[in-house]
């Protein structure tokens, strides 16, 4: 696909249902409209009800009789997170993609109900939980997908395998990058383990490059640069191009990294994005996964 990926190239999702974090603003919320668009079942996973049931009136508004329902997810609760996947599993026939793309950027020091620093637990600990409770749904119907948004600031990422929760030191745009890099490492491993299995699910990542959305809202900084994201790189829709191609191209790469070509990978249509190579270190990939599950106390079935 040498032009790149766009949403002109999403292909007909009927039937299909794909359950989208953060799916009531941003990229998330152009994802899920999409998809909506393309025929698909979308289950809108927002902590909010009230701006989740908003964002269903608007894309019902663009997309008449779209196929949309609200699903409670707060991902700094992981108690959440268990419930958000058993409402799934009694109450949908089928899954077929899981879309991980809610987060968090840049907050003040905060942490989950758990106690975990915020970025590290709202990234990273609730996608991992929530992508390995719904895995034997998924793995229910061959195809299925498992997409995790990462970021070009993963580049930036440097694990502090020794204090994951920031009681020593806090910064909060390398904690974000950590988490980024993190999400990454979840592919990689992911990934082995699922072609390991044999299982007929697909796991792959994707960024937006530099996109306009309301994830800058901690920082005063982005807050003025944001707006020219999408007037110099990509708008939110645009934005949403890489999470479409990994969630629905027919041709899409098991294990791969979905992003922007332009502008050093900041906009434009999408293919697949470099990554460092600390985003397929195996050693840390399964050092990771070991101490999600420990955080988490889920184990997947793999």
């Amino acid at each position: 696909m040498a032009k790149g990926f766009t949403a002109k190239d999403v292909t007909s999702q009927a039937g299909k249902c794909f359950l989208v974090t953060g799916a009531n603003t941003g990229l998330g919320f152009e994802a899920a409209k999409k998809l909506a668009e393309s025929g698909a079942r979308v289950l809108l996973a927002c902590r909010s009800e009230d701006k989740a049931r908003h964002a269903i009136e608007r894309i019902r508004m663009a997309v008449p009789g779209a196929n949309l329902a609200f699903v409670h997810l707060d991902q700094a609760d992981i108690g959440s997170v268990h419930e958000c996947a058993r409402k799934v599993i009694a109450e949908e026939p089928r899954l077929d993609v899981l879309v991980n793309n809610a987060g968090v950027m840049f907050p003040p020091l905060q942490r989950t109900a758990q106690g975990h620093e915020l970025q590290f637990g709202v990234n990273h600990l609730a996608p991992f939980a929530l992508t390995g409770l719904l895995l034997p749904k998924l793995s229910e119907t061959p195809g299925a997908r498992v997409v995790i948004t990462s970021s070009l600031a993963h580049k930036g990422g440097r694990i502090d395998w020794d204090d994951l929760d920031a009681h020593e030191r806090y910064s909060r745009t390398q904690r974000y990058s950590d988490s980024k890099l993190m999400n990454l490492l979840h592919l990689f491993e992911l990934d082995r383990r699922l072609k390991a299995a044999g299982l007929p699910v697909s796991a792959m990542a994707c960024h937006p490059g530099f996109a306009r959305t309301d994830l800058d809202r901690h920082s005063g900084v982005f807050r003025i640069f944001f707006p020219l994201a999408g007037v110099i790189f990509n708008n939110a829709a645009q934005g949403a191009w890489a999470t479409l191609q990994a969630a629905t191209a027919e041709d899409a790469v098991p294990g791969e990294f979905y992003g922007p070509q332009r502008m050093g990978g900041s906009s434009g249509p999408t293919a697949i994005a470099k990554r460092t190579a600390a985003a397929r270190d195996a050693e840390a990939a399964a050092r990771l996964w070991t101490l999600s599950e420990e955080a988490t106390g889920v184990r997947y079935p793999l």
